[in-house]
């Protein structure tokens, strides 16, 4: 059972097509915490990524880089789940021991985009220790 002030996303939306850019909008909680954001980006998770960062700003210090970003099957069918992991480094400009070093998240789920934003988070409460109290993620599955 997760702990009552993990992180956790709530809900989330997300609007893509071709020749438009998509628009994302999350709301993360962590005990009697609350946050929310929207933003657009390139794709799907891109703009998704864009509104944790938005959301969790009070949190973090800076737009994290993205450095890795993988999906894999772990069977086959409609209902096998996928493997997200994502790695990141601290934003750029970033200075001491919070300027160095990758940190790495992972989620699984039927739903390709909510464990992407799931490893996400986990990735974002590795690298940020203003988040590490309340940074223990659970799952949420499936969009909103």
């Amino acid at each position: 059972m997760p702990q009552p002030d993990a992180l956790h996303l709530t809900r989330w939306t997300v609007t893509s097509g071709s020749n438009t850019k998509s628009r994302g909008a999350v709301v993360i909680e962590a005990g009697d915490h609350h946050w929310q954001a929207s933003s657009q980006g390139t794709g799907a998770v891109d703009a998704l990524f864009g509104a944790v960062d938005k959301a969790l700003a009070e949190v973090l210090d800076g737009h994290p880089r993205l450095v890795a970003y993988e999906v894999r099957a772990l069977a086959e069918g409609p209902d096998a789940e996928g493997l997200v992991s994502v790695r990141i480094r601290p934003p750029a400009g970033a200075t001491g021991a919070r300027g160095e070093g990758e940190y790495g998240g992972s989620s699984s789920s039927t739903n390709t985009i909510a464990a992407s934003i799931e490893a996400y988070i986990e990735a974002l409460c590795s690298a940020s220790p203003c988040a590490r109290p309340r940074c223990r993620p659970r799952q949420a599955r499936g969009g909103p």
